[in-house]
């Protein structure tokens, strides 16, 4: 049961949480100013506070501790026998305060110099180069490297703990990660000039495009993984007639009339203003996609990450 101590002030309650026994650290290097000025107005000033604010901060933990700390009179404030011994805990509570920012701030800073991005192809030649000078701006000192790879890869990388943020256009993320939709793209069907679908005034129809062998990109990447689905109630995609990685490789085979692909619209934008490519129409057939950042579930962006996602939303 709690009393009063001899100096009149109620005891200190041993039980409890922790917190509820030991005064904030803005208490604690109040009465260091105290100790190390001699005067109660002097430590106030030092702190940024009033007078009355410090005094009341002084009788507050005076009552948490259940002792007298600090003895006023008009020659000053002198601090008690057991307020010399506080004070010397105290300074040791303080000193380890700041070691403790001064670790966190270098980890903040350590992860701040850096960020690893993760991007499906699509994403990482047309529209990261440009999310990436935006944020220069915003972080001059931050190193950035970029991996590219499909979807899957990219998946693996952030579950792996090597990448900080990561692009996917694929239909479904994968278990483990959490994500947000920054914007949409759309697929469209390419020849080359000369080849014989570039003069279908019509188009074709779903069922004729399954049943054409083209130059795909691999299984895993967004782009197929949209195109398997979109297909699958024409019969599904016929064997492809090439397997490649790399979009850039995808549209150089096309242009020379190897067959028609299916790519991102942002990617075929330049062959299509220059007539290298033409795009095919494909009656009653949606190949839209969403374009969706991704990170490792329950860690949310921060630092250069937070800010890169910022602008891919503006942006995109």
């Amino acid at each position: 049961m709690s009393g009063t101590d001899e100096a009149g002030l109620p005891a200190a309650d041993g039980g409890g949480p922790l917190h509820h026994r030991v005064p904030d650290l803005g208490a604690l290097e109040l009465l260091l100013a105290v100790a190390r000025l001699g005067s109660l107005g002097r430590a106030a000033r030092a702190q940024g506070i009033t007078q009355p604010a410090a005094s009341s901060r002084i009788r507050t933990m005076e009552r948490q501790l259940g002792v007298a700390l600090v003895e006023r009179s008009p020659r000053g404030s002198r601090l008690t026998e057991a307020g010399a011994l506080v004070t010397d805990w105290a300074r040791q509570v303080v000193e380890a305060a700041e070691a403790f920012d001064a670790g966190t701030s270098a980890l903040r800073g350590r992860r701040d110099s850096r960020l690893r991005v993760a991007a499906s192809m699509t994403i990482a030649e047309y529209l990261l180069p440009g999310w990436l000078v935006a944020l220069r701006a915003q972080r001059p000192g931050t190193a950035v490297s970029l991996l590219a790879g499909n979807s899957r890869a990219v998946a693996e990388r952030l579950l792996a703990g090597e990448a900080d943020l990561g692009f996917v256009e694929g239909l479904d993320v994968p278990a483990g990660l959490d994500t947000t939709v920054i914007g949409h793209d759309r697929l469209a069907v390419v020849a080359a000039p000369a080849h014989p679908w570039a003069r279908r005034r019509s188009g074709l129809t779903a069922a004729e495009l399954a049943a054409t062998p083209l130059i795909l990109r691999e299984r895993g990447s967004g782009t197929r993984q949209v195109l398997d689905a979109a297909l699958a109630g024409a019969g599904g995609l016929a064997a492809p007639l090439l397997e490649l990685a790399s979009t850039t490789a995808v549209k150089a085979a096309v242009v020379s009339e190897a067959a028609p692909s299916v790519l991102s619209e942002l990617a075929v934008r330049e062959e299509l203003t220059a007539r290298r490519l033409v795009e095919v129409p494909v009656r009653g057939l949606q190949l839209g996609r969403e374009l969706r950042a991704v990170w490792p579930a329950g860690q949310r962006p921060a630092g250069p990450a937070r800010d890169l996602l910022g602008l891919t939303r503006r942006v995109a």
